[in-house]
């Protein structure tokens, strides 16, 4: 599970990877593929542990690839090293320009060659199958040889797989291609301090269907540089909730399909990360594989339900919010559970 990170040369994609994970990747000379992790900002995961203090605090986390490569071999570095990625962020140019047709302009530039990478691909494929005799197609080259044209020629239209529709078969054919345009994007716009305060009207302009979030680079390393109070009151001068940064990074938690159930106690509060729609047997495998093979129940308590309890699993347990699920409960994010097993 990592979140790659695209963009023309100059976009701001190593300033954004530092300011998410403090890793400055720009001064790793010689490393072309950088990887750093950052912890996903969660205000129901900071109060648990304003409840409990616990000797240890373990939050969610995304990890971001970043690659440092230029010149005539720069694509090829990126297919090598993203080639994996579960999602990737699309940063533009947005500094240099104030014009959401320009900032569009430059979306288009990468996606463009995102695109012609997958149709190099598709007609690759294409070609080899139409070699196998029809009578001895296996049932997934038969899939293959339907879904192939439908796909290329959306490609040949300038527009990206991931709007089309698949079946949970046809999802599967495709598994073994690592379609740069199926997958899910961020769109960030990194603008400058005075550029682009219409921001909704770059979303519009972009025919992705994709998140966007604007930012800027210059002002959000300034940001960093600031003790926790000073970023406080430089935010609060603004008029702003949170940095833009902490936006990001929750969004690409939730390109990837992900959400959190907690645990809890002194020794340690933890966001443990789930696909979203995972039943309770297979969220406790996360945290042992005992704890799933010898699933019995799951005591549950949802976050909210638990704070207007007063924050107390005492009070909560009173009030009847605590419940015992079963194998077939689906944990819903923000779940505060504890499990029952026998191995």
């Amino acid at each position: 599970m990592e979140i790659g990170i695209l963009g023309l040369p100059q976009s701001g994609k190593s300033t954004l990877f530092e300011i998410m994970t403090g890793i400055k990747s720009r001064e790793m000379h010689g490393e072309q593929f950088v990887r750093g992790i950052a912890p996903v900002p969660d205000r129901r995961f900071d109060r648990l542990v304003e409840i409990y203090q616990p000797a240890k605090i373990t939050p969610a986390k995304v990890p971001f690839v970043d690659v440092n490569a230029s010149g005539e071999k720069a694509w090829n570095a990126v297919r090598q090293n993203m080639g994996s990625a579960d999602g990737f962020i699309h940063i533009i140019d947005g500094f240099t320009t104030g014009h959401v047709g320009e900032i569009a302009e430059q979306y288009r530039k990468l996606t463009d060659d995102l695109i012609l990478a997958d149709l190099i691909m598709v007609e690759n494929r294409m070609e080899r199958i139409r070699k196998v005799p029809r009578k001895s197609m296996k049932p997934l080259e038969t899939l293959q040889l339907e879904l192939m044209p439908k796909i290329h020629g959306h490609l040949e239209q300038g527009r990206v797989i991931r709007e089309l529709q698949f079946t949970e078969d046809e999802w599967k054919s495709l598994r073994s291609f690592s379609f740069w345009t199926i997958r899910p994007e961020l769109i960030v716009v990194n603008v400058g301090e005075d550029h682009l305060r219409d921001f909704d009207a770059v979303g519009e302009e972009i025919p992705a269907g994709s998140p966007v979030v604007v930012i800027s680079c210059q002002v959000e390393s300034e940001i960093m540089g600031l003790s926790e109070a000073e970023q406080r009151e430089f935010l609060s001068s603004l008029d702003i909730a949170e940095p833009a940064y902490q936006k990001i990074i929750r969004q690409s938690f939730l390109l990837l399909g992900c959400m959190s159930y907690f645990t809890v106690g002194e020794d340690e509060v933890k966001a443990w990360v789930v696909p979203e729609g995972v039943k309770a047997p297979q969220a406790a495998g996360v945290i042992h594989k005992d704890f799933e093979r010898g699933f019995i129940k799951a005591e549950v308590v949802g976050y909210e339900d638990f704070m207007n309890c007063g924050g107390s699993m005492v009070q909560a347990k009173a009030a009847g919010k605590i419940r015992l699920e079963g194998k077939e409960y689906v944990v819903q994010d923000g779940d505060i559970i504890s499990f029952r097993f026998n191995v």
